[in-house]
Parts: C-alpha cells; structure tokens; sequence
C-alpha cells in the first residue's frame, strides 16, 4: 500500500504561511499538559466571570478548531475545504444545556443543518448528540430500566419526538444523519432510540447512523448484534466507528462506582477493537451496512484503503467515508481526498464561550493521545521546511 500521508504539500495546500504558524504554536502549547490544564482553567474562569477574552479565544483556538459562530459563518470554509473534495459535517457544538427551551433550540438548529445538507454536495452529512435534545438523567434512567415518574414520562416523549423529527426530516430530503455517542451509562437508551430510527427510516439504505465508541470492549459485539437485528427484520445498519472521546471519565466512574470499566485495559486493545469493527464492517457492506470511520490512526487508515482494495469496493462508494475533525489530522484528510476516497471534516460551529467545553475537550485529547500532538508538529514542520527551500 503507497504511503500517501506524508504528502504534506497537499495536507496543508489550504494554509497560508500565517495559518501555519498559528497551528504550530497551538500544537506546541497543547503538547504540555501542565498548559492545558491551566488554559481550562483560565477559559472556564473568563466564562464565569464574563472576562473580555472573547476576541482572543476567537483569533487562536476557535478559528483553528471551529467553522465559524453560526452555520452561514461555516460556509467560506466548507467552500474552501471542498475546493480539495474534502466535505463538511456542521456540527452544532453547544453542550451541557438542561431546559426545553434550549433543547427545541438544538432541535431547530439540526433542522437548519438539514436544510444546508439537502442544499450543497459539499454537506453530505448532519449531526446531533442525544443529550443535545433531551436531559442526561432521562437516558440515565431509561436505560437502568426504572419507572418514570409521570412528568419524566412525558418529557421522554418529546426527546423521542425530536430524535423521530431529526431522522424524519434526513429520510424526507436524503441527507445521512450521524448521531454521536456519548457516556457509556446513558449510551444503552440512545442506541434503542437510535435503533428504532433505523428500523424506521433506513428501509432503502443507511440514512440514520449510530456511533459505536470501541476504546469500549463491548462495541464490536454490539455491532454484530445490531447487524444480525437489521439481517433479520430487513432494514440498514449505519455506523459510525471511532475510538472515543471520554475514557478519563468512564474509568473514574467505574472505580468511584465499584463496577467493571467499560474501557479496554489497553490502547493496544483499543486499537484492536476498532480494527476488528472496521474490519467485519467493510467485509460486510453488500449486506445491509454503511460505515463511517471516524480516525486520525494512520495504521487504521491504512488498513481500511487495503481492505476496501481486497474487497474491490471502490474509492468512492457512497457506503463507506473517511472522517477527521477540523484542525486535526489534515495529512489524512486532504491526501485520503487527492485520491477519491470519501472523506469529511466534522466542523463545530457555535458561539464562542459555548463552544469553549468542545474546545477543551479537543485540547486535552490531543495531550492524552500518544504522539498525536508530536505527530501534528513534525508534519507542520516538514512543510515549513518545504515552503522556504522554495
């Protein structure tokens, strides 16, 4: 298989010199964790206290890691990207929000996002959380199987009502849908909801897609399940496979709580759990699947290319797409799309101060993942490098 992920020409053809710079410096800081954790600190110290830091968060960042403050604010980016054949997942990226209100708000927002996908080829997918349209504790509750109180009962109805909104209005204007999973003891009543999604609208083909986080040992049996379901009851299985984005918390939890970590003991056998995924998924797209793999793994990318390759599934089979999030990974992203394989950038988008737990979380990923900020730097270096000796 030709090494393609060092091309670094094409991975930052985008970035002018000044851009660069910026996402050298970024990575730089993020590369020491002491940083990081004191710029959480600082940045959930500004919000609290309303500090006048806005425009600062906004030039270095936001501006790296985001789209823009609202969907028409993304577009000269998703533009820009699809210039390269890269294409834009809007990602609505306001977390932590607990009232109706703000729910319906999120609802509408993912109606919006929609809209925009039916609208540009260069937006294929929409997105949303479970938690975005309804309360943590109702899928807590629902999935430990305890009674609902009366009021709680018809506060399910309506996160139900919007899941069978959302998917409804995917299904109507032909746009894929990818719902994010989240913590794994709220994650049991999201996969029902979403299975019953698919059940419902992916008849035809994989419209609706879950999202299997397999730094969970359990994931690559819970695929084959829902796989054997959809073989059985006839419809299509959408998947977006990543490895995860909360372990920290799940094994804190699992100790606080005496039960056994959902987590893989090691990274290796994380790796291995979403090797196995991918694997069984790919071999299995004439029946009934469609996947997503989401990674910034470049053995994974790798092996994925060889076995589409093996499988004579074509560059551009609309079953199968690429993803890595904005600011991440562009060697990946820009090189898989030089050579027509499917690919997007998940894009956030939001206000500034309510996209900061997003931006945080992205900054402490990088730190936590081994060699990814170290690999991020070298890659901009060798182009640095490359635009002088010019």
């Amino acid at each position: 298989m030709e090494k393609i992920f060092n091309n670094t020409e094409i991975a930052f053809s985008l970035k002018n010199n000044a851009e660069l710079n910026r996402a050298y410096f970024l990575f730089k800081m993020i590369s020491k964790p002491t940083l990081v954790k004191m710029g959480s600190s600082l940045a959930h110290f500004a919000i609290k206290y309303k500090l006048p830091v806005e425009g600062m968060i906004r030039k270095t960042v936001f501006d790296h890691f985001c789209g823009g403050v609202s969907e028409d604010d993304c577009l000269s980016v998703v533009d820009k990207m699809y210039t390269k054949k890269v294409s834009s997942v809007l990602d609505y990226s306001v977390e932590g929000k607990e009232s109706e209100e703000q729910f319906d708000a999120a609802l509408a927002m993912t109606l919006k996002t929609i809209e925009f996908a039916k609208e540009r080829e260069a937006i294929p997918f929409a997105v949303f959380k479970p938690t975005g349209v309804g309360r943590f504790y109702l899928f807590e509750k629902k999935g430990e199987n305890k009674d609902f109180t009366p009021e709680e009962e018809l506060e399910w109805n309506k996160v139900v009502h919007r899941f069978d909104t959302i998917c409804k209005a995917a299904y109507e204007k032909d746009v894929l849908l990818l719902i994010d999973a989240e913590h794994s003891w709220m994650q049991d009543a999201a996969d029902e909801l979403v299975l019953d999604m698919m059940r419902k609208y992916n008849k035809e083909k994989a419209i609706v897609f879950n999202t299997a986080q397999t730094y969970r040992w359990d994931r690559f049996d819970y695929i084959k399940k829902i796989h054997e379901i959809a073989l059985i009851e006839g419809f299509h299985i959408g998947l977006k496979i990543v490895r995860g984005a909360y372990m920290e918390v799940e094994r804190e939890r699992a100790q606080l709580k005496g039960y056994r970590s959902p987590i893989c003991e090691t990274k290796a056998k994380t790796d291995e759990t979403f090797n196995k995924s991918v694997s069984y998924m790919l071999a299995n797209l004439d029946n009934k699947m469609a996947l997503y793999a989401g990674t910034h793994n470049e053995e994974s990318s790798y092996m994925m290319m060889r076995l589409m390759q093996e499988n004579n599934i074509s560059h551009n089979d609309k079953r199968m797409w690429f993803g890595q999030l904005y600011g991440m990974s562009d060697n990946i992203s820009y090189n898989l799309a030089n050579h027509n394989y499917n690919v997007s950038k998940y894009l956030p988008f939001g206000p500034v101060f309510d996209v900061v737990p997003y931006l945080i979380r992205r900054a402490e990923e990088n730190t936590s993942v081994a060699g990814q900020t170290n690999r991020e730097l070298s890659l901009i270096e060798t182009e640095v490098n490359r635009r002088r000796a010019k």
